[in-house]
């Protein structure tokens, strides 16, 4: 039996497995950008987690991104200038501010989505049935794993 398969049969083989094909999976991803888009994968993170949910402070995105507030600042910051947010006073909190995708951050991040959900869409066929199966219902798992 080969080293790979013994080593899936432990916890700490298959963490080992999983790692190591996420970061492959997330670097091919990555490289699968659209052109034309200058952002960092930061930058881009936080526009999908505006697309997803809506007006954020600085804080709560700083909060779910997992990044330390000064880096969110700075991010927010080149998002801003770039036109890709807006900044506007909080309702209810005139000391917070909240962001807002802009048009050209919609479709700015619509349009690598939709590049990269192609790519994969092409290597997924190459797969079979049987095989996309157990990637649909790993999927909802990975993602559990991901926001815990």
């Amino acid at each position: 039996m080969p080293t790979v398969e013994r080593a899936a049969r432990t916890d700490a083989g298959l963490a080992s497995e999983l790692r190591l094909s996420v970061m492959r999976l997330r670097r091919r991803l990555a490289g699968e950008r659209h052109p034309d888009n200058e952002l960092s994968m930061n930058a881009m993170a936080v526009l999908g987690a505006l697309y997803r949910n809506g007006d954020l402070t600085p804080g709560e995105l700083a909060a779910r991104e997992r990044v330390q507030p000064p880096s969110m600042t700075r991010t927010v910051a080149c998002l801003h200038d770039g036109g890709y947010v807006v900044r506007r006073a909080h309702d209810t909190d005139r000391r917070q501010v909240l962001l807002s995708l802009t048009e050209r951050g919609r479709a700015t991040l619509l349009a690598d989505r939709r590049r990269r959900d192609e790519w994969l869409a092409l290597r997924l066929r190459d797969l079979t049935p049987d095989e996309r199966a157990v990637l649909r219902a790993a999927a909802p798992i990975l993602e559990k794993l991901s926001t815990s």
